[in-house]
């Protein structure tokens, strides 16, 4: 089969299009046929950091440790393992697995959940990290409340579009933070209100939320305390590296010394019933996914490189033939 292969410490052009071995099902795993995949910052992130840094967190001396490239998939059951209850080939689903910029894809049938028939393969190659990471930040960090003040700072990217989705399906008042270009979208998804942060800072106008999920967003963490209400929360779900060591770092000290508190959110956990209550949002309309471009799986390199560039709105989707 084709896949995409991270082969050498480079730029994105690094990425190889290769002839590999299709991956076999064990047991309890699932064989996809995989029509459509996504990016997220696990696949652009490494090609902005120092390969020096990446070598001493143990990404491989030399060369990637890991060469397989993307998480998010899509696609068709092709074989499932002996112990596997809940799909048969033919099943149309998605989730997460391990190299899903290729032909075929494999992982264990918890990892998987069918496709709502009322869903492209794009759509939904486009939902699992970044809702994951939306719906766990607003909900298990964030313990979002029905009508809750809940601002989503770098609301218009992957992470962010689901964002602002899933707070209004909690019942919350949404204010989204994006530059000019998307102020119209972020309406369009449901936001109630929306601040260009190229013309306000909404650190400094006085305005207080319940709920901060910054999401890339470009301010330290006293600035985002400041704009709290007295028993709100803000959780840091990506930005820069001195963003999150910082959140790291200062977060759980700030929360001890008064009644707001800061967490940093980490890699998503991929959950089965997460999954489920992804499905019923897609299945009632409340989440639809922004795409932004797709791109053929010979153009994955481009794709990478378009998000590192271009700041894309929403997902940039992979599709496969």
């Amino acid at each position: 089969m084709k896949a995409i292969l991270y082969t050498e410490y480079g730029p994105p052009d690094v990425l190889q299009l290769r002839e590999v071995e299709k991956p076999v099902s064990n047991d309890n795993q699932v064989l996809i046929k995989v029509h459509a995949a996504s990016a997220n910052a696990v696949e652009w992130r490494g090609f902005t950091m120092p390969s020096l840094l990446i070598r001493l967190m143990g990404g491989g001396l030399f060369k990637p440790k890991d060469q397989k490239v993307g998480v998010d998939v899509a696609g068709t059951v092709e074989a499932v393992g002996g112990s596997v209850t809940e799909f048969k080939p033919g099943d149309e689903v998605f989730g997460v697995a391990p190299g899903s910029f290729a032909e075929y894809a494999c992982n264990g049938e918890s990892k998987f959940v069918l496709k709502p028939a009322n869903v492209s393969f794009e759509a939904a190659a486009a939902i699992p990290v970044a809702a994951l990471t939306a719906l766990q930040g607003l909900r298990d960090k964030g313990q979002i409340q029905p009508g809750q003040k809940v601002l989503i700072d770098g609301a218009s990217g992957g992470v962010g579009t689901f964002a602002v989705q899933i707070a209004k399906s909690y019942g919350a008042e949404v204010t989204a933070v994006c530059r000019t270009r998307n102020l119209d979208m972020m309406r369009s998804i449901g936001a109630d209100h929306a601040i260009d942060y190229t013309r306000e800072d909404f650190t400094k106008n006085g305005l207080r939320y319940d709920l901060i999920l910054a999401v890339n967003g470009n301010h330290p963490i006293l600035d985002y305390r400041r704009a709290l209400s007295p028993q709100g929360i803000c959780v840091v779900a990506g930005g820069s590296l001195a963003q999150v060591f910082l959140a790291l770092l200062l977060g759980p000290v700030i929360s001890r010394l008064g009644s707001k508190k800061h967490f940093f959110m980490g890699m998503a956990k991929s959950r089965k019933e997460d999954l489920l209550v992804l499905k019923e949002l897609l299945e009632a309309g409340k989440v639809v996914p922004v795409i932004d471009k797709c791109y053929p799986l010979s153009k994955a390199a481009e794709a990478i490189r378009y998000l590192i560039e271009e700041h894309a709105r929403g997902k940039i989707v992979i599709t496969v033939e």
